[in-house]
């Protein structure tokens, strides 16, 4: 009878205390029945107080309106629980509330906080196009079966911190408007989260994807924090679209991970990231810096990606790999390959997709061209490293162990000398156009009376003095001899001259002779160089020859008759005249019948000795002198020592020149 007195006294909107309380399925519905409006047919509560209530069987509120705080703290649900379209519109608390049976809230309506945390759902959780207009909590919550939060809309803070998802978790199409945290929760089956909208920060810290971790199609407007996630299953992210900082650091891949068509607006950081199978990575775009910082790759790897810069700083590449880059700056101190790796400058228009169209590379073309520039190999074995199309103008390569065997296919670019001629101490100087290291770069901008145009060394990059630059260009130059371009090898043959001649550990003579050696034909190389001081030593015998080489008269050779014996045929023979000093100061020759005169200084006026027949005949000999061969011309004394000096000093410069030719045309 006072149950009956209490029901009868309940009006539409009615605030309600049943803390405790147990319900089975027709009390239940005699107590809804008594708030419900006759009119229209709804449930309209007032503040509603079922904390530790248990509810036997199915507790069907049907499209309830709770007007006041609505409290299930505790409650055990047994059956089947529908609050679909049910509308909370102040706090609603579920705070380790048990849901034995199905829990429906699809199109429920939370306009103040939801609070679920804790709660355990032992069948099947439906959330589907629920809308949470506050903050939704479900930290700690145990989902034993489907977790269906499709559609679900999450105005406020959305909190999922350590809830276990025994079964698939689903939240495709779901909105969320601002943070959503689901830091250390664990998904024992899969997640999906296909075309979700996370419209600020989005935290899966700690969280473990046991099954199938889905987020294609996915857009995270915030900061994406999988910092030390776990991915047991594959880890898909295909077509997601992040525009914060995405962190993934310490996460571990166990299976599979996708990122084709993934677009990052800011930085992505994988640093010290575990993937252990097999990775095939893009094509993405990146239009920050992509962190690969202590990663650890254990199978092979497959990257194509679009971003400004790559750090892959003590990477560990434990099997093959092949990297296809545009428009990035890479960095890769103190990496280590075990296998071959390979990077390779996509020289395309764009990425191409599986679909056969163009990566949308919209956020980088503006500002640089698509090459790949490589920032230091510092500390690198490059014994199994590949470098095709790479641009090496700025990379560092102190410290690098086996750089002879590194591989340089297509066009591998490097730094050149500065291009114009300037003037140090009073003089002009120009260097002639060659490749070379960044770090010598470095040394000479460092130095006294550096010219303008050596790059200056950038904070980090070490002081590298010519005796390691001199190694590093031999090394180079063996790696391009083995791969047979002997003319590629040319300009680090000179780079390696160019330090041996400049560092202290070279004895002075030595550096001596390297200075002559670089004078007068740039260590063999220079052609032009060689053939000019060629022209030079020969105007200049030309010129001795003409003042002071030919006699002033070429006397002419007597012939005599030797007698023979009666019978035999006589053999006549002639007398070419000898050097000899000049008439004024010579002594007068005895005279002889057989003797020739000797031939006389020239003593006339500079205009007498620079005539067309002198330069004609002083050519001739200059010009035999180049090839050793003797140009039979009577000379002075003077002029005897000239060719002597001229045929030893002048085939040698015509042999550098040809030297020089030669290194620049060889096969």
């Amino acid at each position: 009878m006072q149950r009956d007195a209490y029901l009868a006294g309940l009006a539409h909107g009615s605030d309600i205390d049943h803390q405790g309380t147990t319900f089975d399925e027709p009390l239940l519905e005699r107590l809804l029945h008594a708030v419900r409006d006759p009119v229209t047919g709804q449930v309209l509560l007032g503040t509603v107080e079922f904390g530790s209530a248990v509810f036997e069987g199915d507790a069907n509120f049907g499209p309830a309106t709770f007007t006041g705080i609505a409290t299930f703290d505790s409650a055990t649900f047994e059956g089947t629980v529908r609050l679909g379209s049910a509308t909370f519109e102040r706090t609603a608390m579920f705070g380790a509330s048990v849901f034995k049976g199905i829990a429906t809230f699809g199109s429920a309506v939370f306009e103040n906080v939801a609070w679920f945390g804790s709660a355990v759902f032992g069948g099947r959780a439906t959330f589907e196009s629920a809308a949470f207009e506050e903050e939704a909590w479900f930290g700690s919550a145990v989902f034993e079966r489907t977790a269906a939060f499709d559609s679900a809309s999450f105005e406020g803070l959305a909190t999922f911190d350590s809830a276990a998802f025994k079964r698939v978790a689903k939240f495709g199409s779901a909105t969320f408007g601002q943070r959503a945290d689901f830091g250390s929760a664990i998904f024992d089956k899969g997640a999906s989260f296909g075309s979700v909208t996370f419209e600020r920060d989005a935290s899966f810290g700690s969280t473990s994807f046991g099954g199938t971790a889905w987020f294609g199609s996915a857009t995270i407007g915030g900061g994406a924090d999988f910092d030390s996630a776990l991915f047991h299953g594959p880890a898909v992210f295909r077509r997601a679209s992040f525009d914060g900082c995405a962190g993934f650091v310490a996460a571990a891949f166990k299976d599979d991970v996708g990122f084709d068509s993934a677009l990052f607006t800011q930085n992505a950081d994988f640093s010290s990231a575990v993937f252990a199978q097999p990775v095939n990575v893009g094509p993405l775009v990146c239009a920050g810096q992509v962190t690969l910082s202590g990663a650890s790759f254990d199978g092979p790897v497959t990257m194509a990606m679009a971003t400004r810069r790559l750090v892959c700083l003590r990477t560990r590449w434990s099997s093959t790999a092949a990297l296809r880059l545009r428009h990035a700056t890479v960095d890769f101190t103190h990496a280590v390959f075990e296998y071959p790796l390979s990077i390779h400058s996509e020289s395309g228009l764009f990425f191409s997709l599986s679909n056969g169209r163009a990566l949308d590379e919209s956020l980088l073309v503006s500002s640089r061209s698509p090459a790949v520039r490589l920032a230091s190999l510092h500390g690198v074995d490059a014994a199994h490293l590949v470098l095709a199309d790479i641009d090496l103008s700025r990379c560092l390569l102190t410290g690098t162990v086996h750089l002879d065997q590194l591989r340089l296919e297509g066009t591998c670019s490097f730094a050149t000398v500065p291009p114009r001629t300037a003037w140090r101490r009073g003089r002009p100087v120009r260097f002639t156009e060659r490749r070379t290291l960044a770090e010598e770069h470095h040394w000479r901008a460092r130095q006294s009376g550096a010219v303008p145009g050596w790059n200056v060394a950038v904070l980090g990059a070490g002081d590298t003095q010519p005796d390691s630059l001199a190694a590093m260009y031999r090394q180079l130059r063996k790696a391009f001899e083995d791969s047979k371009n002997e003319p590629g090898a040319a300009d680090f043959y000179y780079g390696e001259m160019e330090m041996r001649r400049r560092t202290s550990q070279t004895p002075r003579a030595e550096r001596g002779l390297l200075t002559a050696y670089w004078a007068l034909s740039g260590y063999g190389l220079r052609a032009t160089r060689a053939l000019v001081w060629l022209l030079l030593a020969m105007t200049t015998t030309l010129l001795a020859m003409m003042l002071w080489g030919l006699p002033a008269d070429d006397p002419a050779p007597r012939s005599t008759v030797s007698a023979g014996v009666t019978g035999q045929n006589s053999q006549p023979t002639s007398d070419a005249p000898a050097p000899g000093p000049h008439p004024e100061s010579a002594p007068e020759p005895e005279p002889h019948p057989e003797s020739a005169p000797e031939p006389v200084n020239p003593s006339g006026s500079l205009h007498e000795r620079m005539s067309t027949e002198r330069f004609e005949k002083g050519l001739r000999v200059v010009v035999n002198s180049v090839i050793f061969r003797s140009s039979g011309q009577a000379l002075t004394t003077a002029g005897t020592y000239t060719e002597m000096a001229s045929r030893l000093f002048e085939p040698a410069l015509l042999g550098l020149a040809v030297l020089a030719v030669r290194g620049r045309i060889k096969r």
